[in-house]
Order: C-alpha cells, then sequence, then structure tokens
C-alpha cells in the first residue's frame, strides 16, 4: 500500500469506530483526538482492526506515532508496503 491507500484505509476504520464523525475535514498534522470523539478504547480498536485486517502488530510504545493522521501513516507505510488495497 502507498501512503494515500493506507490514509484511506484508517479513514474506513475511523469511520467504523466512530460513524457519527465528520472525518472529511481531518487535518493530517492534528492530533485525532483534537478532531474527533476519541476515547481509548477508540484507539485500541484502531490498534486491533489493523491487526485484525492486516496482521499488523504494533507495540504499545509505539502508540504515540499514532497521534496523528500524518504519524500513523508514516508509521504503517513500512509495514504496509507489501500489502495489497482490497
Amino acid at each position: 500500500m502507498i501512503a494515500a491507500e493506507i490514509r484511506n484505509e484508517i479513514l474506513d476504520i475511523l469511520s467504523d469506530i466512530v460513524p457519527d464523525e465528520d472525518l472529511s475535514q481531518l487535518d493530517d498534522s492534528l492530533p485525532f483526538r483534537e478532531q474527533i470523539e476519541l476515547d481509548s478504547m477508540d484507539f485500541l480498536d484502531i490498534v486491533m482492526e489493523l491487526r485484525k485486517r492486516h496482521r499488523i502488530q504494533i507495540p504499545e510504545d509505539d502508540y504515540v506515532e499514532l497521534n496523528t493522521m500524518a504519524g500513523t501513516v508514516r508509521y504503517l507505510e513500512p509495514l504496509m508496503k507489501d500489502i495489497r488495497p482490497s
């Protein structure tokens, strides 16, 4: 997957987790929690969904890298480079 595909995958996961949020105006450089209603359980749901969909293991120490969309894409890009979008 390339960066744009990873971003779309994260948006798809977010739309399942917070279906009432408008994700169309999401600023990739701002923390998710400043823009949408995400609690710690929602955040863990994102991590678990990535594991379920793509078998990606994200160590708890790396969660800070997933604070923003830009950080999430940057972190996931090398891990998802060989995955074909569904």
